[in-house]
Formats: structure tokens, sequence, C-alpha cells
């Protein structure tokens, strides 16, 4: 009677704790929808969370189903193969995006330890406004170069195809308007990639004679990638990050999760 009564509060429960999975995913869809219907904004990080909360909101819809299957197929020698397979990549694929994260939150935390050169890296524009990130990029620069006055800054970025101006005149533009000094911020007009970003930044470093340790001003997500290229190109660097707005960070966080395996790789 115990086991009957028991089983029965089972059956109760589970069609509560699927359809709150249900509600989840299909809000947690919408929030990775957000980038798109507020920016146009669609890459890897937004479509995998999708695709990711898809297969999760599957999961609790055919939730009996689907641990029958496992159960059926557990009993045989492929079927617990495959099994043991798909758990140890699920594993794998948690503690890689686990250490990734950690590395990013320990390059975004390494503060400078006196006034270094900036080297503010660009990002899109449109027109005569910056993009959300570069906008978020350049309040932190202004930021710091405001706390310190003694600092100089490189802006870095080249002009996209449908860019008027650099991406590296643009914030040249938008910091002296906000007040910097225009002989503070030196600009770099020619890259197109984060890596010639401070390639180039740093033939201008050395060219002028500024201060050799640079803080590298991106967002908080990006600080790592830039910090592992800084440091291949010989630069000693710390981060002045930028913040990343709600409805954006899981968007670039996971597309970041992507760059890093690609910068480790290659």
């Amino acid at each position: 009677m115990k086991k009957q009564r028991s089983k029965a509060k089972k059956n109760i429960k589970l069609p509560y704790v699927r359809l709150s999975l249900v509600a989840f995913c299909i809000l947690g869809i919408l929030y990775f929808l957000l980038p798109f219907i507020a920016g146009r904004i669609l890459n890897l990080g937004n479509a995998t969370g999708i695709l990711l909360l898809l297969l999760l909101m599957l999961y609790g819809l055919f939730m009996p189903k689907l641990h029958g299957f496992v159960r059926k197929a557990w009993k045989k020698k492929v079927g617990k193969f495959t099994l043991l397979a798909a758990g140890g990549l699920v594993g794998l694929v948690i503690l890689l995006a686990s250490i990734e994260t950690g590395c990013m939150i320990h390059a975004a935390t390494n503060a400078p330890t006196e006034a270094a050169t900036l080297v503010v890296l660009g990002c899109r524009t449109y027109g005569d406004r910056p993009s959300i990130m570069l906008a978020s990029r350049l309040d932190a620069a202004y930021g710091y170069l405001t706390e310190h006055p003694q600092a100089v800054c490189v802006v870095s970025g080249g002009q996209g195809p449908d860019e008027p101006i650099s991406e590296g005149e643009f914030m040249y533009q938008y910091l002296v308007k906000k007040g910097i000094a225009p002989e503070r911020i030196y600009r770099e007009t020619e890259s197109t990639s984060t890596r010639e970003n401070l390639l180039f930044s740093k033939a201008i470093i050395e060219k002028e004679g500024l201060n050799p340790r640079i803080a590298i001003v991106t967002n908080e997500y990006h600080e790592y990638r830039a910090s592992m290229i800084a440091k291949a190109l010989g630069l000693e660097h710390s981060a002045v990050p930028a913040k990343t707005p709600w409805w954006l960070f899981p968007t670039y966080y996971i597309r970041e999760l992507y760059g890093i395996i690609y910068e480790w790789v290659l």
C-alpha cells in the first residue's frame, strides 16, 4: 500500500517537473532571442543557447518515453557504451566551459597596479553612434583616464565596409568630446582583428615611447582571449574591463567560449 502511494505521489509530481522545465526553456529561449529582437544580433552564442534549450525542452516534453528508452538501452552493451560516451562528452563540455569561465574571471580581475597605457579594442559603429559594446568600452576607458590623469591611451580599430570612418578615429572623437585631451589619445586605424589591434598598438607604443605596460580595455568576457594574444606578442598586460549589458552577456559569453577554444588550438 505504501509503495502504491509513493508511486502515485511520483506520478503527480512528474508533470509539474516537466511543466516547470518546459516553462524555464521557453523563458530561456526568449532571453537568447532578445539580442536579435533588439539589435538583430545572431551569432554562435545565442544560436547555441537556443539549441541547447530546445533540446532540454524536448527532454521535458518526452521525459517518460526517453527514460524508458534509456533503461532499455542500458541493458545492452552497445547502448550502455553509447550512453556512457554521451555522458562523458557532456561532462567534458561542462568541465571545459568551467575552466574557460575561471580563466575569464581571472583575466577580468587583473587590474593594473599603476597608471598604464590603455589599449582600447574597437568594435562596430553605426554612423555617428557606437554599438552597445563599443560604448561600454569607451565609458570604461573614459573612467580610467579621468581617474589617472597621467595615463594615455591607444584607440584601436580599422574601418568596416559599412562604417563611415575607422573605429579608431571614431573612438578618438568620442573621447575628445567627453573631455579627454587630444594629446593623450593615439589612433590606430588599420586593424581588423583583436590580434591586429594589439600588434599595431604595440608598434605605436614603441614608436612614441609610451609606457610599455598596457591595460586592455574590452568587455569582461573578452579580456582572457585578448590577454592570451597580448602575452604571445610579449606585452606586459592588465585589464580594464567594460561591463556588458545583462541581456547581451549570455550570448557573447557563449560565443567567447568558442573563441577561446579556437585560440587554444591555433
